[in-house]
């Protein structure tokens, strides 16, 4: 079979001085953007002429306003936001706290009562004739690593959130010198949160596992059989948080434009609108905490799904410690190729006009991808033998490292491939958007049709690319292959979490600039930044999409072996039903996710027409609104709609695992994975279709966009209608139904030995 080149000792330095690394220049560029002052002070400058072409003199000093009041209010919006964001999440955070001790409880219970709580040691699951640590050690230990996954989850989100929040203000702030310096600004921050996120995630697993390997010893199986609890903690926490988050900002979203834009005929982000504020911290709350929580499940759930299958093939059986963590070592050299692209986008080119803003972003993607293409060739070459077997249903399958890297590298390439689909499909640069915005001449009903339509059709290349990556994936190198080929597609996350965050930083700071007063020329730079935004985070979407595809599937391999399935037999009654009841489960889903929008944005437009109707003053500008009380609607029915949803994902594989068993909860299963990912494309695309059509006629760069506007007209009430429309499409459902295909399957991986030891009820007396 051959040795790794790597030795234990360079895997032992390495994966950590990389997690050191990551977290490093995430300060670095933490200290950088606070140099940005949020201040009334000018900034001393060397020279006429800055970085990205831009003199420093400022619009407002061109056109002789030089109100420095507006610095005054850009930092009291920005607190505004950022306290409003904290105390949800604070208050939120309360409600997860108690779902997450109740739930640890139900992983000990359960698990515990495998062996009837017994300490004394068992045979080993895959290998009878050795002896492994007792069930009771894998409940206590599954515990603490689901207690670590959601805790890591939450800071992710709250880290993420907190830069935001410090980076708006200061992005609108950098727009008076030019669009360039408010890119960076922007960028760098969203840098921020994808190099914390990636490293703190790899760096809490790693060390888990050197501590858990204290006690478990040679017994590897149960070692990574415990580790899957981590993947479990950050999925949940990401349910509550992707589902909370985009029921804040969705309710706040659709009150404030229905009501400003179509009904009272005002600017978005207009200050006199109640519902501004909490639109504001709803990005926060929602795109980026939610999106933060998200993809380090997705992360987390990888690497289980690749460590559980690699303890029970040769690296495990072999105790080749430098092979086994090679989905760590993957994440690794991520971090070190992420750094690098970074720095195209910061250091070695400069952003002088606003049309290279889209071309900037994309490059990052393409830079990545490539890289990090080289990264794991020599990864793979350094750290895995040449020659070795992995677990496939019960045999042993030899593959060779190349096939590995194959594997490995289909799923990087399949994210490019389903990110530009995404970008074709949702930027009003291409004709899909234009064609959507074009429908709006003959009002709403046209505009959701043609919408609908593109949401549909945007589904077919990605499941293609989705499709090519499994076949390949499982034919070199099994279940396991397609767990390092979701790993792959993630292994730049910490590029595609600055480009997905660079987006909601740039809608705060065209808020802040609009509620500020500042110049119309400094609302058409960050609406300029917006856009590009908009069309990233749609392709940040499709990139978690897809991998939670791969790591679902990853996982689903993983419960059929550990709950001792065969062989999954759709003809079969027991997996038909399953399979059946799985495919309607993301449509429930979705219903209760889109309702809880729709009756949380009703109470929204309700107060908002109230104040408008009753307070004063209030259009005329010389009355302020009551910023609170919108606040308040959007935190209430967040708090409140967010849990029946979270029930239904978490308590339907415990549900059907105990009463029907292990066979008809692998077709549940295989149902949610196959419907899930279909709605979850269709609906994030649909919605960013629409909200880049509205953009499209507001921005008015063309003579096209010129017939359809201006901001007002008939065409834009219509666009406005689609975009509400699509509002809780492409934040909230269909964001988190990516969630719900992993966490299921995880769950029931957690779960498994409990389900095919006392599971089944209902058959055992039928």
């Amino acid at each position: 079979m051959g040795a790794a080149i790597l030795s234990d000792l360079a895997t032992e330095i390495l994966i950590p001085v990389c997690a050191v690394v990551g977290i490093g220049f995430a300060f670095l560029q933490w200290f950088i953007v606070s140099r940005v002052r949020v201040s009334t002070e000018r900034e001393p400058t060397a020279g006429n002429r800055n970085k990205n072409g831009f003199t420093d003199s400022l619009i407002e000093e061109e056109e002789g306003i030089n109100d420095q009041n507006v610095v005054i209010k850009c930092a009291e919006i920005q607190n505004a936001i950022s306290e409003g964001a904290t105390s949800f999440l604070f208050t939120e955070y309360q409600y997860m706290g108690i779902f997450m001790i109740a739930f640890a409880i139900l992983i000990f219970l359960f698990l515990g009562s495998v062996e009837s709580f017994s300490t004394s040691s068992q045979p080993c699951t895959y290998n009878e004739t050795k002896i492994c640590k007792p069930a009771l050690a894998t409940a206590v230990f599954s515990t603490i690593s689901f207690l670590l996954g959601a805790l890591a989850s939450v800071v992710s989100g709250f880290l993420g959130m907190k830069i935001a929040t410090y980076a708006n203000a200061r992005t609108t702030l950098e727009a008076r010198k030019g669009v360039g310096k408010a890119f960076i600004v922007a960028f760098r921050s969203g840098a921020v949160m994808g190099f914390l996120l990636a490293a703190n995630g790899l760096l809490v697993l790693y060390i888990t596992i050197n501590i858990f390997k204290l006690y478990y010893g040679d017994d590897w199986g149960g070692l990574f059989e415990s580790i899957t609890g981590y993947g479990l903690g950050g999925s949940s926490m990401a349910l509550f948080g992707r589902v909370g988050g985009g029921i804040y900002t969705k309710a706040a979203d659709v009150g404030a434009d229905l009501v400003g834009k179509v009904e009272r005929n005002i600017p978005e982000d207009d200050p006199r609108n109640p519902a501004v504020i909490a639109d504001n911290v709803g990005d926060n709350v929602g795109d980026i905490a939610g999106m933060g929580s998200d993809l380090f499940g997705s992360y987390a759930e990888s690497s289980c799904a690749a460590l559980i299958v690699a303890s029970i093939s040769s690296f495990g059986i072999n105790h080749d410690f430098t092979a086994m963590l090679y989905p760590l070592l993957v994440s690794s050299v991520g971090i070190l190729v992420c750094l690098l692209t970074t720095l195209f986008a910061t250091d070695f080119f400069e952003i002088k006009s606003v049309k290279e803003i889209e071309p900037a972003l994309k490059k990052q993607l393409i830079i990545s991808t490539a890289l990090m293409t080289v990264g794991i060739a020599i990864i793979t070459w350094l750290s895995v033998p040449s020659t070795f077997t992995i677990f496939d249903f019960g045999t042993q399958k030899v593959v060779k490292n190349w096939q590995l890297f194959l594997c490995v590298a289909v799923g990087l390439w399949a994210g490019l491939i389903i990110g530009f689909v995404t970008e074709y499909y949702t930027s009003n640069a291409y004709s899909p958007v234009q064609d959507v915005a074009d429908s709006c001449r003959t009002g709403a009903a046209t505009n959701v049709i043609f919408g609908l339509a593109l949401g549909y059709k945007s589904v077919i290349i990605p499941i293609f690319a989705i499709a090519v990556s499994i076949y390949v994936s499982f034919t070199f190198a099994a279940m396991y292959g397609i767990a390092v080929a979701a790993l792959g597609m993630l292994s730049t996350i910490a590029t595609g979490l600055a480009i997905d965050a660079y987006g909601p930083i740039s809608d705060n700071a065209g808020g802040i600039a609009e509620m500020a007063g500042m110049s119309h020329r400094i609302r058409e730079r960050t609406d300029a930044l917006d856009a590009a935004g908009n069309t990233t985070a749609a392709i940040g979407k499709g990139f978690a999409i897809g991998s939670a595809a791969l790591v679902s599937l990853a996982l689903f391999g993983a419960f059929v072996s550990r709950a001792s399935i065969t062989t999954v037999d759709v003809l079969s009654p027991k997996v038909f039903i399953g399979l059946i009841v799985g495919a309607m489960l993301p449509y429930w889903f979705s219903a209760m996710t889109m309702k809880s929008v729709g009756s949380a944005a009703l109470k929204m437009v309700e107060e908002v027409r109230r104040q408008f109707n009753t307070i004063p003053g209030l259009m005329e500008g010389t009355a302020k609104p009551d910023y609170a009380t919108c606040v308040k609607i959007s935190t209430d029915a967040s708090i409140k709609e967010m849990i029946p949803p979270g029930a239904l994902v978490m308590l339907t594989p415990l549900i059907v695992g105990i009463i029907f068993g292990v066979e008809t909860l692998s077709g549940v299963l295989a149902g949610s994975l196959v419907s899930g990912v279909q709605i979850a494309i269709s609906a994030s695309n649909t919605g960013g279709a629409w909200d880049n059509a509205k953009k499209y006629i507001e921005a008015g760069a063309s003579d096209h966009a010129r017939q359809l506007g201006p901001k007002g007209s008939d065409a834009h009430k219509a666009a406005v209608i689609g975009d509400t429309i699509g509002d809780p499409l492409k934040d909230t459902s269909g964001p988190s139904l990516n969630i719900l295909i992993k966490l299921m399957a995880v769950e029931s991986l957690v779960f498994a030995p409990f389900f095919a030891t006392h599971g089944g009820l209902l058959f055992k007396f039928l």
